[in-house]
């Protein structure tokens, strides 16, 4: 019951403090530049760790920063829970996500993200759009920004059999970008489509960057490699704390992979 109660009263100020900060910093969506509109990702992020960790008591933990390049990089990171979202952005000093373009028509949100310049594409479109997402890619990467990929389009919970798209293979063979892996369990205490927030530390980690120049595929294969080991470190180190996660682990392990979807263009 406690636990319900305090995951109850974080998602409630969670909501309210979003809508709030957006309303608070609504005049940056008229004059001010991409930059500042970014920070205001970043205080959101900051304030819901702090939430967190004050109210469900799910405290954060932050590896490998000695590992992200200066400049333009592909940031490509496992994906499991809210909690990468609004993470990621804290580290980065000039960041574009790529989403959903459904976001972008949600009130007040999705305008903060036209004007911090997030790439939105049309995953209806799938394999059509990935020449305008490589040209804007190219583009983003000239301006030495960081471009946020989750290559598998979508939450996964935490130790679910992975479901790669290739996307990010062709943008890193395309622009010649080097790229960051980044893994992470917060879907162990912050679950995908979950009210319930347990306890623990959240990490993340950043793993060294792959460096340019591979084929497309020798990339994919050794990204995936990356990912897979790195999160499988992180899941087995929560796991030997508590014996609730590491059934939470196996359970997740039995999860069924999504449709596929060749087609689709995401990353």
């Amino acid at each position: 019951m406690l636990l319900f109660l305090r995951s109850l009263v974080f998602h409630c100020l969670f909501y309210s403090c979003t809508v709030l900060l957006m309303l608070v910093w609504l005049p940056t969506l008229v004059t001010g530049p991409r930059g500042i509109v970014q920070e205001l990702g970043r205080q959101w992020g900051r304030t819901t760790l702090w939430l967190l960790e004050n109210i469900c008591g799910l405290k954060h933990e932050i590896r490998g920063l000695e590992n992200i390049p200066k400049g333009a990089v592909i940031v490509a990171a496992k994906h499991q829970s809210t909690w990468d979202t609004f993470t990621l952005p804290i580290f980065f000093p000039d960041f574009s996500f790529i989403l959903k373009h459904e976001l972008v028509y949600l009130p007040l949100f999705g305008w903060y993200l036209l004007r911090a310049e997030q790439i939105a594409i049309d995953r209806a479109k799938g394999r059509k759009a990935m020449p305008q997402l490589i040209a804007k890619a190219k583009a983003l990467f000239a301006q030495g920004r960081q471009l946020f990929i989750f290559p598998e389009g979508t939450r996964r919970p935490a130790g679910a059999p992975p479901a790669y798209k290739f996307g990010v293979a062709l943008i890193y063979q395309e622009t010649g970008a080097q790229v960051v892996p980044v893994v992470l369990n917060a879907g162990l205490f912050w679950p995908r489509h979950a009210l319930l927030i347990r306890p623990g530390v959240a990490v993340m980690e950043f793993l060294p960057p792959i460096a340019p120049g591979l084929d497309a595929r020798a990339f994919f294969a050794e990204l995936q490699e990356r990912l897979e080991a790195g999160t499988e470190k992180l899941l087995q180190e929560a796991a030997a704390k508590d014996s609730a996660i590491a059934a939470i682990i196996e359970k997740n392990r039995l999860a069924p992979a999504p449709a596929p979807a060749p087609q689709r263009a995401e990353g």
